[in-house]
Order: structure tokens, then sequence, then C-alpha cells
């Protein structure tokens, strides 16, 4: 017994040692759970219509941050995500924070009515050749990217998250400040 309990302190220091923590270099100290740093570089431009035929080019909104949202309507995630996504939406109305929703390849009845149900207060674009999609490589849905004001890829989410939550706002009113 008194040889393991040097040996399990040794092995808690090597780990230790090894797995620095959340506040390593290149992360962000006091990122919510299941958003990342991923600084890749410029984000692929688009111009893509909502379900009004409406054009939105994401070099327009270059000069604040951007949520970028990939979705659909038949991923589960998705559907139990979307609801937190309108009230985030809400809460941060008058921040200068663009939303933008987009769906990945699905026709605008289809969409119009998942939003209906589950976002009435929300647009979405439509990815209708997939392009944009292909061009920003979402790993999964929903996957959602922060664009800060020059165009750069800052963070990245994969999965549902409850961007309604107390960190989340106060992370991203935290990005908002000037």
């Amino acid at each position: 017994m008194r040889l393991r309990l040097p040996r399990i302190s040794l092995l808690l220091w090597i780990f230790l040692i090894a797995n620095p923590g959340p506040c390593a270099a290149g992360s962000t100290p006091g990122l919510p759970h299941g958003l990342r740093d991923y600084a890749i570089g410029p984000a692929p431009l688009f111009t893509l219509s909502n379900m009004d035929g409406e054009p939105l080019a994401l070099q327009d909104s270059q000069g604040q941050w951007v949520f970028v949202h990939f979705w659909a309507s038949w991923c589960g995630p998705c559907r139990k995500e979307m609801p937190a996504v309108q009230r985030m939406a809400t809460l941060l109305a008058d921040e200068p924070l663009q939303i933008i929703m987009i769906n990945t390849a699905e026709d605008e009845d289809t969409v119009f009515e998942f939003l209906s149900s589950f976002a009435p207060d929300m647009d979405s674009l439509m990815d209708r050749d997939g392009q944009a999609t292909e061009a920003w490589q979402p790993r999964g849905l929903p996957a959602t990217y922060l664009v800060d004001p020059e165009g750069q890829i800052r963070f990245q989410a994969l999965g549902g998250r409850p961007w309604d939550q107390p960190e989340y706002l106060e992370f991203l009113r935290g990005l908002l400040k000037p």
C-alpha cells in the first residue's frame, strides 16, 4: 500500500502536466460548453436568398459579429435547439449581432412549416444547391460559426447548444462589446 500512493501521486502529477486545462495556449478562457476556438481564416463568402427570395450576402455583414447557423428540419438536435436560438435572437435583438440561419438543401414549404412550429420569429436562408454548405464544410448539423467583424471565422459549435442560457449569452455579449 505504501508503494501505491507515491505511484498514484506521480501519475496524477504527470496527468496534470500533460493536460493543462481550458486556459492552455490557443484557447479562450470562459468559452461555453461545446464552443471551441476555430480560427481557420476568412469565412467562405456566399449570397443566398431567404424564403421570400430576398438575397443576403455574407460580405454585407462585415463590420459586425455574425452568428452563422447551418440546420435542417430532419435533424433531431436542430429541432431541439431551434427554440433556444429564437430566444437568443430575441434577447440579443438590440446587440450588433447578425444572425444568419442557413437551411441545407430543403424546399421552402418544409422550412416554412418547420419554422412555424419551432421558431416562428426566425427567417432562414435557403442553400438550395448546397454550395454554401459545401464551402463551409460543417461536420454535422446543427453547426454554428461565429465570424468576427473582419470576416474571420473565430469560433465553432457542433451539435445543439442552449444558446439562450446565461453562459452563452454572456459570452456573446462579451464579444460584442466595443
